[in-house]
């Protein structure tokens, strides 16, 4: 099989720091290093360098009753996370008055790939934090330990760790056709693949089975990985899959989707090199084909698919 396609929201070039995140006394360091830098977030945006390239760096803030997330290590220089929703309303001014603020969607399309991946990896952990303040077991408020990537709760004694949810995602094709499904609430002429959460006790490859068979009917015969993609909205990882069929006439199952059909290769071709903006005003009563945005994995399959032809067949 030819090489998966890269994906948008991977790749950050950063030292994690596991080992070094542990011990208290050297977090509390790094923090009062002057030569350590911060990142800005706020529920999915980000805050952007004026060249739209990188993310902003700032001198470390120190918000009341906040510690900053670490992150971790560039090149030697300690790298904190910082909700902007924890600064006062003058800081948070000054900050994006020396910024550019964009959604993480938008700004996946234009920040160098590793920074892409460190908007990713920002963001879902600030949003995990945000939504996950106290202890499942007990209900007490956790506290962040281990430079932001536990939160503990010192009522119980449990430990909680950044949540990630397994999502497959796959081409299906049959005779060089692809399989492709829209909802209702998408712009008219959207359609994309097919996809659904790992089940407990299910594989992915079992997954993917599931997911087509019961969003459209089709079954298909085998399903190989090609890429991942994190995806911080909330908290999934796609796991991007290649799967064969001997076709058939799909239907419209669960009620998750308004419409799903098979497309030729010319059709979705068509699609990707006109590469309209389906989420844009103007395209909203559009009868073409529109695709899903660049920075999904779904679009890097289909791109993929479609550059990658005898890939995509059974021997």
């Amino acid at each position: 099989m030819a090489a998966g396609p890269s994906t948008a929201l991977s790749g950050a070039r950063l030292d994690r720091a596991s080992k070094l995140r542990t011990d208290p006394e050297a977090v509390a360091s790094l923090l009062g290093d002057p030569d350590a830098r911060a990142v800005l977030v706020q529920d999915d945006t980000v805050l952007v360098s004026a060249n739209g390239r990188e993310l902003a760096r700032f001198a470390v803030p120190q918000p009341a009753g906040h510690t900053p997330l670490l992150l971790g290590l560039e090149s030697g220089r300690a790298l904190f996370g910082v909700d902007l929703d924890w600064l006062d309303a003058r800081d948070r001014e000054r900050h994006a008055t020396e910024s550019h603020r964009m959604s993480l969607r938008d700004a996946a399309l234009t920040l160098w790939p590793p920074e892409s991946g460190l908007a990713a990896y920002l963001v879902a952990l600030a949003n995990w934090h945000r939504h996950h303040r106290h202890c499942a077991n007990c209900g007490s408020v956790t506290e962040a330990t281990e430079g932001g990537l536990v939160r503990h709760c010192p009522r119980c004694g449990r430990s909680h760790f950044p949540r990630t949810d397994p999502v497959v995602i796959m081409t299906v094709e049959a005779e060089g056709q692809l399989l492709l499904g829209r909802r209702a609430i998408w712009p008219a002429g959207r359609y994309s693949l097919l996809a659904g959460f790992v089940a407990p006790g299910e594989t992915p490859e079992e997954a993917v089975s599931r997911e087509v068979r019961e969003e459209s009917g089709i079954e298909v015969m085998s399903a190989d990985y090609v890429a991942s993609q994190p995806w911080p909205f909330p908290a999934s990882l796609m796991l991007g899959y290649s799967a064969q069929s001997r076709g058939g006439i799909p239907r419209c199952l669960d009620g998750e989707l308004e419409d799903v059909r098979w497309f030729t290769r010319d059709e979705v071709m068509g699609a990707s090199q006109s590469d309209a903006d389906w989420s844009s005003s103007t395209c909203a009563q559009s009868s073409q084909l529109l695709l899903p945005s660049r920075v999904s994995i779904a679009r890097s399959l289909i791109d993929w698919w479609l550059r990658e032809p005898t890939a995509n067949r059974p021997e």
